[in-house]
């Protein structure tokens, strides 16, 4: 048998190599936990960086959501939640004919300023005091027109105003316009008649008396040839005034009066300033002349927007004749100004796209006048009396 001290050696030895063991599997471990701590590491590098990018992505998405929640007329609340733009709109006051001409005396229409005419209306829509300035174009929480032009045909015009509105009622369908035959009739009857003058000038009158008048006569030629390059739509209007039919003074002073006051009407209703108001010295009637934007920056080109306001603004007065008269007679001027106005587009508009926004300015019209009826009647009535321009506004705006 092996002794004490032998076997005690023995399980020495085997102390001593176990434990170099244990040192020798504790080294590895470090190692291999290390290793694993590493690519834990990198792994939530990698996972903060991607959830940094999909919070960049939220906040952009969210951003987009609100501008377009906007554009269609709605809110976006801090908690997210979407409500509509137009609850949160200041309810109307409803005020009386005399409160708002009260209001509206102190607003400077005297000046023709376009800006100060638009900031001071726009503040009273903003409280509550006004709330038809504007209103067929203001689309709730946006800034984008209502005024969208579409095509419209002569026969859809037609079913869509109850068969009133034509091209024949009004001046487009073809009958009674002025022909080149008309013109170059026209210019023969001026140098024959302006010759024949001159002629009997010298015949008659003393002699340098005659000459004078025979140089005076001859000028005649000239300056109707003039106007008609320059300005043929004042021979035309004066060729289809000696056609027509002659109205009373009465009557004619109603149409005008009803022209007026529908361009009126349509023109504060498509936020267009006011650029003069008087009394015309031919008709004793007050006439009204609006800016081409709600600004006073002059000789710029045009936008979509102002370009269909213009229109129905254009065709109010033709289309308010109409209802009427059941025909229009005072619209020939209107039309050479749209013609002017579509020259300024920023866009090209050629002549058929030219004819549909015309035809749906009148049918526009047609729709905000007849909405406004009662209004409309009050206007006529204000321009039979030559209102001030505050007393107008006080009837549009005013509450029976």
């Amino acid at each position: 048998m092996p002794s004490s001290a032998a076997i005690l050696t023995t399980l020495l030895a085997l102390s001593q190599s176990t434990d170099a063991f244990q040192v020798h599997n504790n080294h590895g471990a470090v190692k291999t936990m290390s290793t694993r701590q590493h690519r834990t590491f990198l792994s939530m590098t990698d996972t903060q960086s991607e959830v940094e990018k999909l919070r960049a992505a939220a906040a952009k998405a969210r951003e987009e959501y609100e501008r377009l929640s906007k554009e269609m007329g709605k809110e976006v609340t801090s908690s997210g939640d979407v409500a509509d733009a137009r609850a949160t709109q200041v309810a109307p006051k409803n005020l009386s004919v005399d409160q708002v001409k009260s209001i509206a005396a102190d607003i400077d229409f005297s000046s023709g300023d376009a800006n100060s005419q638009t900031t001071a209306l726009d503040k009273l829509v903003q409280t509550g005091d006004f709330s038809l300035w504007k209103s067929a174009v203001r689309r709730a929480g946006s800034d984008m027109s209502m005024l969208v032009p579409f095509p419209v045909s002569l026969g859809n015009l037609e079913s869509r105003t109850d068969g009133k509105v034509t091209g024949e009622s009004l001046g487009v369908g073809g009958e009674g316009d002025v022909k080149f035959e008309d013109f170059q009739d026209l210019t023969v009857a001026v140098v024959l008649g302006s010759t024949l003058l001159g002629i009997l000038s010298l015949a008659v009158l003393p002699p340098n008396v005659g000459a004078t008048f025979t140089y005076l006569f001859a000028l005649i030629p000239i300056g109707f040839i003039g106007i008609g390059s320059t300005s043929p739509g004042i021979i035309a209007a004066a060729i289809v005034g000696a056609r027509s039919t002659k109205e009373d003074d009465e009557t004619r002073r109603e149409r005008i009066c009803r022209h007026e006051a529908g361009h009126f009407l349509c023109g504060y209703m498509c936020g267009l300033p006011v650029k003069e108001y008087s009394i015309s010295p031919d008709t004793g009637v007050a006439c009204v002349e609006f800016h081409t934007s709600s600004t006073s920056v002059a000789g710029r080109e045009l936008g979509d927007d102002e370009i269909s306001a213009l229109s129905v603004v254009a065709m109010s007065g033709s289309v308010a004749e109409i209802m009427e008269y059941g025909k229009a007679k005072g619209g020939e001027n209107d039309l050479l100004e749209l013609q002017n106005c579509f020259a300024k587009s920023k866009e090209f508009i050629g002549a058929a796209k030219q004819q549909e926004i015309t035809r749906w300015g009148a049918l526009t019209s047609y729709g905000l006048i007849k909405a406004n009826l009662n209004k409309y009647e009050g206007l006529v009535n204000a321009f039979k009396a030559n209102k001030s321009l505050s007393e107008c506004v006080a009837i549009i705006e005013g509450s029976a």
